[in-house]
């Protein structure tokens, strides 16, 4: 089975706001609110992976060493990624300060990954959305709530599949 191994950053501010990237995916019209991140290329550490993700997609340079990993999820990989069959990705907790999103890639760059947009979203907002767009995990209000309310967990928590 060939596995896509990625890293993402439950980015969250002062006010537990995370910080989540709007991404078209299939069919034509579909957008997923998912944490910034993405594919851990060869040769790579989890940790370089993120840092890179991180000033590529959002500008913000992660210094020291890699933060707690805190959701760990595994899924049939997206019709779009056809070069493997499933996707596992590891979600690292990341406290910051608010701030706007501007990456290192161009638009014309976050077009290419299909990222449309960021927004920081309170866990309310999330747990009541009843709009078009999916979240990934498709669950996100409720280990987002736990990780609020409990703090990091002795070891990672299984979070849900793909946004479809």
């Amino acid at each position: 089975m060939r596995v896509r191994h990625g890293v993402r950053a439950v980015m969250l501010d002062d006010d537990d706001r995370i910080l989540l990237c709007r991404m078209r995916i299939a069919p034509p019209g579909t957008a997923v609110w998912i944490t910034p991140g993405g594919g851990v290329e060869d040769g790579e550490s989890p940790l370089e992976a993120l840092r890179r993700e991180l000033l590529e997609e959002t500008g913000f340079v992660l210094d020291g060493g890699l933060p707690p990993h805190v959701w760990r999820r595994e899924a049939p990989a997206p019709p779009e990624l056809t070069s493997h069959d499933a996707v596992a990705d590891d979600f690292y907790l990341v406290r910051t300060t608010a701030f706007t999103p501007r990456g290192t890639f161009s638009d014309e760059a976050l077009a290419a990954e299909n990222i449309t947009g960021f927004r920081w979203w309170a866990l309310d907002e999330i747990a009541g959305y009843r709009g078009p767009d999916l979240f990934a995990p498709r669950d996100l209000a409720t280990p987002l709530r736990t990780l609020i309310e409990t703090g990091v967990p002795a070891k990672p928590v299984r979070v849900g599949g793909s946004a479809r």
